[in-house]
């Protein structure tokens, strides 16, 4: 996960063990809807299937694991249609009318390999697909379409990405900035922390102390992207490296530099992961999340 963060060899194989196992579902899951026409599905397999940390699907595992949860099954469901969903934001981010990138994960973005109007419908097609499978969950489906609805949607994500775009060029202040994150980046860090605490069975105080957690940690991951951004090349991040600072985005390095941005995403994470702390048990389980939740912010790429 990160060139800074020291583990063990149990968690790297159970995060090599779960990687694998939720590549194994996304698979499944695309495969297991009949009539789909053959560029879609191409195209959906593209951005799907073409790596990624699957960070978001093993922290809502995960989560659900350090709260002793015994749904397991229902938690790899809910992170695969979590993943869906962030993949179709990404695609949809590349897209010529938006960001304008042709590399993600190392690879040709989708609307590169195929055209914009198949991407477009990729994207539609994860979004959609990924509600489907969360509504089939025996017994919670509608509370976690609810979270997932919330963090991606009009007042989250996609209302962040307005804002991102909204702000290019512009006078930043501190304030803009952060709600920026907190929309486009952090709520969808922060939904797989509640989703797992769900799943497994928490109350509403855990559920929201995990969501808070999740908060702070979106925010020091989205600071750790902007120093990277600055910092790292484009074969070591899989995308185009330096592209923030030609397009005027509000980010911290922008409004404040390299060294303080740094500073302010560790401070962000060392509030996230302390919040975190305060709500597991101690034991293996909870050792690997926070592992990984360091791993959102202390990373190279």
């Amino acid at each position: 996960m990160s060139a800074h963060v020291s583990t063990n060899s149990a968690t790297d194989q159970r995060l090599a063990d779960d990687r694998a196992l939720i590549e194994s579902r996304l698979h499944a899951a695309l495969s297991a809807e009949p009539g789909v026409p053959d560029r879609l599905a191409r195209a959906m397999r593209h951005s799907l299937l073409g790596g990624g940390k699957r960070l978001r699907p093993v922290l809502l595992l995960w989560a659900h694991d350090a709260l002793a949860g015994a749904r397991r099954e229902d938690a790899l469901t809910a992170g695969v249609a979590l993943e869906m969903v962030h993949t179709y934001s990404l695609i949809h981010d590349d897209l010529p009318a938006m960001d304008d990138d042709d590399l993600r994960r190392g690879r040709a973005t989708c609307h590169v390999a195929f055209d914009e109007a198949t991407a477009i419908l990729a994207g539609d097609a994860l979004l959609t697909r990924a509600f489907a499978l969360l509504s089939r969950v025996p017994g919670l489906g509608a509370d976690l379409v609810g979270i997932l609805a919330d963090a991606a949607g009009p007042a989250g994500m996609v209302g962040g990405q307005q804002e991102d775009l909204d702000a290019e060029g512009v006078e930043l202040t501190s304030d803009l900035v952060r709600r920026i994150h907190l929309g486009k980046t952090a709520r969808l860090i922060a939904a797989p922390l509640a989703m797992g605490a769900i799943l497994a069975g928490a109350d509403r105080k855990a559920v929201a102390g995990m969501e808070q957690a999740g908060l702070m940690l979106g925010l020091a991951f989205q600071a750790a992207d902007d120093v990277l951004d600055a910092s790292a090349d484009s074969a070591t991040l899989g995308k185009t490296a330096g592209k923030d600072a030609a397009a005027g985005k509000p980010t911290w390095v922008r409004l404040e530099g390299l060294e303080k941005a740094q500073a302010r995403a560790r401070r962000y994470g060392l509030e996230g992961t302390e919040t975190l702390a305060g709500l597991l048990k101690p034991g293996p389980a909870a050792e690997n999340l926070q592992f990984l939740c360091r791993a959102l912010w202390e990373r190279s790429r």
